[in-house]
């Protein structure tokens, strides 16, 4: 029988389900290796399997038993650096059935939008699990996030990342998650409750702005994530013209990785550029609006060109204008 480990070195509680493990690396457990150029190869520790590559083959034995961070060598010499994944490198190789949303999103979207232990957070759609998984180690075991997909593939997928990430047992899940199949508009009258976040990845959030309005408690915030800036206003101008939210706020990040080598320091020739647009903003009490803006908005920006939505202090054009073009008949 083995000795016990001790305390610091004792795995992580179950009952925490944070997906994350202490001490040596067990079987069942996901590894994570790296080659000597920096390819990443993701499996799962099975006790009398081989990982093969281009590199010959490693045993799983070799791995299993070991604390995470060191090296193995495979049986034509590559060497390979063994961790357990980080979420952020989990959600970037995991199956995909929707594309993911990416670490640096889903790290402002888990800050800006305030995601707390114990908070109850709707989630539109599921996708592939990326977002889910940030979620629901924020909320903790004792929250509640509520994703709805409207596809059943996409779904399926997004309950087997969820349930590698957090190891779930055979025929269990995370406690606080909650997967629903269908609508959003639909669904959220039907939760009976109010919620504290509401966030927003699908192709037209804009439609979902009153039945956000009504599921979140005064103070609650919503945030869109959108790819295209048609979306970005569409978005935007909805939640502005609503008036029982604050000024919306438009963000996007651009993450640039830098190469330092002595003397050589310069960015890196990687960038991850644009993902999406994020906009937060937050509920007012019912029968509250926020403060007029004092900043007038620039001559032309809700001019005859525009058509999307306008605020409620921006008179509609009377005349639209007449269209005009070269004279067909001369």
């Amino acid at each position: 029988m083995s000795e016990p480990l001790p305390h610091d070195r004792a795995d992580v509680p179950a009952e925490a389900w944070s997906g994350v493990h202490r001490g040596p690396l067990r079987e069942g457990e996901w590894v994570r290796l790296t080659d000597q150029k920096g390819r990443k190869h993701n499996f799962e520790l099975v006790a009398g399997k081989r990982f093969f590559s281009n590199k010959g083959h490693l045993d799983h034995d070799e791995m299993i038993g070991r604390d995470e961070g060191f090296t193995v060598t495979s049986s034509a010499g590559g060497q390979y650096l063994v961790f357990r994944p980080l979420l952020n490198e989990f959600v970037v190789s995991m199956p995909r059935g929707a594309a993911v949303v990416y670490p640096k999103d889903a790290a402002q979207i888990v800050a800006l939008a305030d995601i707390y232990p114990g908070a109850r957070v709707v989630e539109a759609g599921a996708g592939s699990g990326a977002l889910t998984c940030s979620l629901l180690r924020a909320v903790g075991p004792w929250g509640r996030v509520t994703s709805f997909e409207l596809r059943e593939e996409f779904a399926e997928v997004a309950r087997r990342n969820v349930h590698q990430f957090f190891s779930a047992p055979e025929g269990a899940t995370h406690p606080a998650w909650d997967l629903r199949l269908g609508d959003l508009k639909e669904g959220l009258p039907r939760l009976g409750g109010q919620v504290d976040r509401v966030i927003l990845d699908m192709l037209d959030p804009w439609n979902c702005v009153d039945a956000v309005a009504d599921a979140l408690v005064p103070g609650g915030i919503v945030c869109a994530y959108v790819a295209t800036t048609t979306q970005l206003s569409r978005v935007v101008e909805t939640l502005r013209a609503h008036g029982g939210f604050t000024e919306p706020q438009p963000w996007e990040s651009l993450v640039r990785d830098w190469h330092v080598e002595g003397l050589a320091v310069r960015p890196g020739h990687k960038m991850i550029g644009h993902t999406a647009f994020l906009v937060t903003a937050r509920r007012m009490a019912p029968g509250e609006k926020p403060p007029r803006k004092t900043r007038r908005p620039a001559p032309g920006a809700y001019g005859p060109d525009y058509t999307g939505p306008r605020p409620a202090d921006v008179p509609a054009l009377d005349v639209v204008p007449e269209v005009t073009g070269p004279d067909l008949d001369a």
